[in-house]
């Protein structure tokens, strides 16, 4: 399974979100899988980069060609694609992954993860989306879309369309079951 990783560029932030992402990234590429991803060598990209390259799986980098310089993007991708746009870059990555792992990050990130939520809850595709909730950072996101739907804006039925967990094995249960939440946001952990 081609698993597209979104999560931070940058390195400032706590080690315990590069631990956790890093081992996840391992243990998945030891399952036979492979990462789809941003191209970045920094932050929790480069963390799930490098959790991918010593678990042997293959890693396809995304990125736009302005980002093609020095100390930007890893290196040791098996492929590496280039697009002119962001907006480009996010449509190769949805079209050519079979399921999405939302990992901590900024605002590209939650941009990310709401653009292929959006996807799904329109019908364009039935991928799997998990959202790696490492030290609760999506709680609150969880409870934005939670608010949305109790006052009417955002249909009942998104929150069937991903899944929130903390625990390893569960995000990878999940991922590889291809699983529809039903019967609600289920939060592991």
């Amino acid at each position: 399974m081609r698993i597209c990783i979104f999560g931070a560029a940058s390195s400032e932030i706590d080690p315990v979100y590069m631990e956790r992402v890093h081992a996840l990234s391992l243990a998945l590429a030891k399952r036979g899988h492979s990462l789809m991803f941003g191209g970045g060598d920094h932050g929790l990209m480069g963390a799930a980069a490098r959790g991918f390259t010593e678990g042997g799986g293959h890693i396809t980098g995304v990125a736009p060609t302005f980002f093609d310089v020095p100390g930007v993007l890893y290196q040791q991708c098996d492929d590496f694609r280039f697009t002119e746009t962001m907006r480009d870059r996010k449509e190769y990555m949805e079209d050519h992954s079979d399921a999405f792992l939302v990992t901590p990050g900024g605002v590209g990130t939650y941009e990310e993860f709401f653009e292929v939520l959006t996807l799904k809850s329109l019908g364009r595709h039935g991928k799997p989306i998990v959202l790696y909730n490492v030290n609760g950072f999506f709680n609150d996101a969880v409870k934005l879309l939670e608010d949305g739907i109790g006052s009417g804006f955002i249909r009942e039925n998104v929150k069937e369309m991903y899944a929130v967990s903390d625990a390893d094995k569960e995000v990878i249960r999940l991922l590889e079951a291809g699983e529809t939440v039903s019967g609600g946001i289920r939060i592991y952990g």
